[in-house]
């Protein structure tokens, strides 16, 4: 299970899967803006210092996965 809690130990939100024998990283939330349904994460490439893409990627859960939709953005120019 891969967990969302509130810093009391209190889970707001999770996920199942492969995760029970992998390494744990402990890291500050910063919850998603919701539009509708959905919550969106948008995320960026980098190369060479020049930004070169975007992609944009929702979910019905606070916990972006490798299910949720995807819409990646190329930058030209």
């Amino acid at each position: 299970m891969l967990p969302i809690s509130d810093g009391q130990k209190n889970i707001i939100e999770s996920v199942d899967g492969d995760y029970a024998h992998k390494p744990v990283i402990y890291q500050a939330v910063q919850p998603l803006p919701r539009f509708g349904d959905s919550y969106t994460l948008t995320g960026s490439w980098i190369v060479d210092d020049e930004a070169v893409g975007i992609g944009i990627r929702e979910d019905i859960s606070l916990i972006t996965k490798d299910t949720s939709r995807f819409i990646p953005h190329y930058i030209s120019g």
